[in-house]
């Protein structure tokens, strides 16, 4: 058992705390909040039914804990798991006056999706020890990790934390070098560009353009990356022979792609475009996905496991 200090007790951080205390390991969630530990029961308590349909409710598993401040989150942990809101300054102000409190080996690992490992870990007197560990979400059902090292971070510790973060269930995407949005978030911001383009330019509405990712691309991508669809569209020529004879017109979309901006007019279109797609609740939309994307995975990996 792991004892996990999370710092923050939003989406993400109670997230974690989930799959954590799913494990069996003592998870603590850190927020002054009045309502995190009310948010964080019914978190847990919701996400029961879906932990032992998928399989990952252990026997020995615990309840996460919360706590207003590190000085009531009992003993030190063998692992931070830093889950604040994406401000520069925020992670500075508690990180740097959380280290004084924690043993030199202790790992700060940052769920932040975006920022700079070097830039979070600037703030500390051992800059080495905060790598970034970003989920998707919702952290306890998907079901990768980006593991991305500081410069200064010993390639022992990261391989420990890869083997930590596999020992969880995690499939871990290593980094080779940091990138801003690390991978995940920069492949689907490229695509989520090209559909806000084609909305706002008229061509399709944003529902469709919806339809055309959930019912065009996932089916293949749940099973293979867009390299392989390629490979496989070159017939016994692979890629070789994709590029050959498509290579020139892709170069074409590449060159016509959009550059959308986040502006105003935008944003309306976005907002109004999502209401008339799908009016429900943000709620009802969030327990719909945490009910079917774990039978999705499960399916998936029935599928995978396959002979032909």
């Amino acid at each position: 058992m792991t004892r996990i200090w999370i710092l923050g007790g939003g989406v993400i951080g109670t997230g974690w705390a989930i799959a954590y205390g799913a494990a069996g390991h003592e998870a603590v969630v850190i927020d002054p909040a009045d309502d995190a530990a009310a948010v964080l029961g019914n978190a847990w308590a919701a996400a029961q039914p879906t932990l032992a349909e998928m399989g990952l409710l252990h026997a020995g598993s615990l309840a996460p804990a919360h706590a207003t401040a590190p000085s009531g989150a009992g003993p030190v942990p063998d692992l931070v798991q830093e889950c604040l809101p994406e401000r520069l300054e925020l992670k500075h102000q508690v990180l740097a006056s959380l280290e004084a409190s924690l043993p030199d080996d202790v790992m700060i690992a940052s769920s932040s999706s975006g920022l700079m490992p070097d830039d979070i870990g600037a703030c500390l007197k051992n800059p080495g020890r905060l790598v970034i560990a970003h989920p998707n979400n919702p952290p306890w059902i998907m079901p990768t990790v980006e593991l991305c090292p500081s410069s200064g971070t010993p390639q022992a510790r990261l391989d420990e934390l890869a083997q930590f973060y596999t020992g969880l269930g995690k499939s871990v995407i290593r980094m080779r070098k940091p990138m801003i949005g690390h991978v995940v978030n920069r492949l689907q911001a490229a695509l989520w560009r090209e559909a806000i383009h084609l909305a706002a330019e008229g061509v399709v509405s944003l529902s469709d353009t919806e339809r055309a990712i959930s019912e065009g691309l996932a089916p293949r991508w749940a099973l293979y990356g867009p390299s392989t669809i390629f490979h496989l569209a070159g017939g016994a020529g692979g890629m070789e022979r994709f590029l050959e004879v498509l290579g020139p017109a892709f170069q074409s979309y590449f060159d016509d792609l959009g550059a959308p901006v986040l502006d105003q007019a935008t944003a309306d279109l976005l907002v109004c475009g999502m209401a008339q797609h799908d009016p429900r609740p943000v709620a009802e939309i969030a327990t719909e996905r945490n009910r079917k994307v774990p039978r999705a995975l499960a399916d998936i990996a029935r599928i995978r496991a396959m002979e032909i």
